[in-house]
């Protein structure tokens, strides 16, 4: 039996999995987030330990024989948070997660330097990332910074809570900003520009690799009859990506969930700073992968729907109606998905969203459709960032909440003008991913190769060439609508 432990913003969702990847069990339990200013995000990292526990008891209760037979376990982790401990193992702060913001400003410091930051680091520098949140802290938390012992990201401080090991792996230590991508290990310049050294970092492993045993304690808790082993795991996306088998460079997919990604693995270390683009450590030996990321994709929708007082699914059927209809004109209006600004390809946090070539006759439906087809632009955009370094990928998945539907589906096939593929998915996905990594630990499973299988296509959406010409009429406008917005958002959020 295995354990895939995924610990995500809002909630932990955990499985329990069989030889045969079959889930016994799923159990989850809900986190909070805090926003103390504008622009602020935070987690208090003991919740995670609490709904971590929950989790694990519930797993127990729905399957107990099965639960005491675990071999190993994975954890998949939101990345980029800085947790910092103290050299009790103290939390000495909460934890500044992905999206907070307050950073900005030090981006410009950390890569101010007499070296080429993101030649090593493979990335541009942002606020997202871990390594300006240090220099926040530094700057705004003097006291807080001299206490620091270990900078763990939010799924290894779960992982010293179970085994009492400090270890991070490949996937989810290159969001720090201080990971040689390309040798895959701490850089010493890197953590230099954040005032660190390499003794304030966990050791580092691959995502299949062990990183200790499960403490004495907790294994009596639960009733463990095995050594629990916990391997490396990932960080969410290599997680979801290891969750339905795209481990290969022909492979990727287009997830629409709260934000936008494209991911496809690679053979080896390429990079596109110039468009923001993140080249991450894949979570097996000897691989890695370029993704694009948008900061609001399905949020967007939700967003329109509640301002038009429509349900997502009489606003999916009101805009496929729009669209087949042949209502769309190169004066239809437009819509920047750029809400909580953007990451690929501008790397712009003052760009906001915004409707463009609005009427009086504008109906609530053209509203609905422009933001649908925004996002499908802003994913559009970071898949030709990507192509401009790498064109391998053939095959595209589809996943998140915004792929069940027909119509974006189709919207995006005949767009990007390229078939997707649909499959099976589940919101476990993250956490099945490092349940296989977890797999690689058990000794009766000689062949390994078998261990991460790509996922069952349930549909594949062919492109409609005659969508395709129209669209990119309009993507080309909406493009220079960004060119020209983007001073004046500057001077608004300012």
């Amino acid at each position: 039996m295995f354990i895939g432990i995924d610990l995500g913003t809002s909630s932990v969702k955990m499985i329990l999995v069989d030889n045969n990847q079959q889930i016994l069990a799923t159990s989850n339990s809900a986190l909070t987030v805090k926003s103390p200013k504008d622009g602020y995000s935070e987690q208090d990292p003991s919740e995670w330990i609490d709904a971590t526990l929950k989790c694990l008891t519930s797993l127990k209760k729905k399957k107990p024989k099965e639960f005491v037979e675990t071999i190993s376990i994975g954890i998949s982790g939101h990345m980029h948070g800085a947790t910092l401990i103290d050299d009790n193992q103290n939390i000495i702060r909460p934890c500044i997660l992905w999206n907070d913001t307050r950073s900005f400003k030090e981006c410009e410091e950390f890569e101010d330097q007499d070296f080429d930051v993101r030649s090593i680091s493979g990335n541009i520098t942002m606020s997202g990332f871990t390594a300006p949140k240090i220099n926040w802290i530094k700057k705004n938390e003097p006291e807080n910074f001299k206490k620091i012992f270990k900078v763990l990201l939010p799924k290894d401080f779960l992982r010293l809570f179970l085994t009492g090991e400090y270890f991070s792996e490949m996937s989810d230590a290159s969001g720090t900003l201080w990971l040689d991508i390309k040798q895959r290990k701490w850089s010493n310049e890197l953590l230099s520009s954040s005032f660190l050294e390499e003794k304030h970092m966990p050791k580092l492993s691959e995502g299949n690799e062990p990183t200790g045993i499960v403490k004495k304690s907790i294994k009596e808790k639960f009733g463990f009859n095995k050594e629990v082993v916990v391997v490396g795991g990932a960080g969410d996306n290599a997680a979801s990506a290891v969750g339905m088998g795209i481990i290969n460079e022909n492979q990727s997919f287009i997830s629409l969930g709260t934000s936008g990604v494209f991911f496809t693995p690679t053979q080896n270390f390429l990079s596109n700073t110039g468009d923001a683009v993140h080249s991450f450590c894949h979570c097996l030996p000897n691989k890695w992968h370029l993704m694009s990321v948008m900061l609001s994709a399905s949020n967007c929708l939700d967003w329109i729907c509640k301002i038009t007082n429509t349900s997502i699914d009489e606003a999916l059927k009101n805009i496929e109606n729009y669209f087949s209809e042949s209502n769309l004109k190169s004066s239809t209006t437009y819509f920047l998905p750029y809400l909580s600004g953007e990451r690929t390809p501008h790397n712009d946090p003052h760009i906001r969203g915004s409707f463009h070539s609005l009427k009086t006759t504008t109906p609530p439906v053209e509203l609905q459709y422009a933001v649908i087809e925004g996002v499908s632009f802003g994913i559009l955009d970071g898949i030709n960032s990507i192509l401009k370094v790498n064109s391998n990928f053939e095959n595209i998945f589809m996943v998140g909440g915004g792929s069940r539907s027909i119509f974006w589906n189709e919207l995006l096939a005949s767009l990007l003008n390229r078939e997707l593929s649909i499959c099976d998915q589940s919101e476990f996905g993250a956490a099945l991913g490092v349940a296989r990594l977890a797999m690689y630990q058990d000794t009766n499973i000689h062949n390994k190769n078998n261990i991460i299988k790509e996922i069952k296509i349930t549909k594949i959406y062919q492109p409609k060439e005659s969508k395709f010409e129209q669209l990119h009429k309009r993507y080309v406008i909406w493009k220079d609508l960004y060119e020209n917005n983007k001073n004046i958002s500057k001077k608004i959020i300012s």
